[in-house]
């Protein structure tokens, strides 16, 4: 991918096909910025809902067809003892390396989830390098195991690393309480106040509980409720009707966001993918360039 730097614009992906695009704000004299496009997916193990089919492969080409700088997954399959015998076409390579092969060169796994025949988590794939990452053990008890994966990613021309995070939080209340007491300490103690910060995932969150408290505690805004006036609902893909599924945000201008719960979405896994797209603000020298380059 050619990186452009450039004024907010519309950003046709043709590999987003759920609904008509919205319209992007129109500003003239608005400052030089780089755009990034961000997806997050709860890919249920590469299985369609029920676990009718396996179609981590539908999936994979549906990613690249959106063809985004960066991505959030979860329940992505590290490794399975058993199905990777039992099922034809599963991949020789984890489910986060076979999916970012092709188009992300930069990767990061996080186990949410071991057992005997191995394990499960969270992972974000990137077009851009990922400078550090770390996996964070939120469980609030030994039965549930959960994590969250943090990472910074360098991008070019911007001032500073962006942070990210993606989340899988848990189905119980109490559980989700503490998960999000972990997440804002690490963000307090790792995140610095005026850098660029995207949180992703699975909230679980339909009674938006989270949402409240990433508002009002930590500054950070749902893309979905800045630009539609209401979260996304992603769960069940064939009829949404919970929002569990977010993209969190501070310190980035939201451009525009869509909700994929349409064909080829609706056939892949249980929950719908989100869309969404940032400007960041260039590093002074690299919107001067801009800025001075004839039209």
């Amino acid at each position: 991918m050619k990186l452009v730097a450039r004024k907010i614009q519309r950003i046709p992906r043709p590999g987003l096909t759920s609904g008509p695009e919205p319209a992007l704000p129109r500003d003239a004299g608005a400052a030089p910025a780089f755009t990034l496009q961000v997806m997050t997916y709860n890919i249920h193990k590469g299985f369609s809902t029920g676990n009718a089919r396996f179609v981590l492969h539908q999936m994979r080409d549906a990613l690249e067809r959106a063809d985004v700088d960066l991505i959030f997954l979860q329940e992505i399959q590290g490794a399975h003892a058993y199905r990777q015998w039992l099922i034809d076409d599963w991949p020789n390579a984890p489910q986060s390396d076979f999916l970012a092969d092709r188009r992300w060169p930069h990767r990061a796994y996080g186990k949410n989830a071991i057992y005997d025949a191995g394990h499960h988590g969270n992972a974000i794939l990137s077009k851009y390098p990922i400078r550090f990452w770390e996996n964070i053990n939120v469980s609030g008890s030994p039965i549930a195991s959960r994590s969250v994966l943090h990472a910074e990613i360098a991008l070019p021309q911007v001032d500073q690393p962006l942070h990210v995070i993606c989340i899988h939080f848990g189905l119980i209340a109490a559980e989700r309480r503490h998960q999000l007491s972990v997440l804002a300490r690490r963000i307090r103690s790792h995140v610095p106040g005026h850098a660029p910060l995207i949180i992703a995932g699975d909230f679980n969150d339909w009674a938006r509980q989270a949402e409240y408290q990433m508002r009002t505690h930590l500054g950070l805004m749902d893309v979905f409720v800045t630009l539609n006036n209401r979260p996304a609902k992603t769960f069940p893909v064939w009829y949404p009707v919970l929002a569990v599924d977010r993209i969190f945000y501070r310190g980035a201008t939201p451009i525009t966001c869509r909700c994929l719960k349409d064909m080829p979405w609706r056939r892949l896994s249980d929950h719908a993918a989100l869309y969404a797209a940032f400007s960041l603000a260039l590093e002074p020298a690299a919107r001067d360039r801009l800025i001075e380059q004839p039209l």
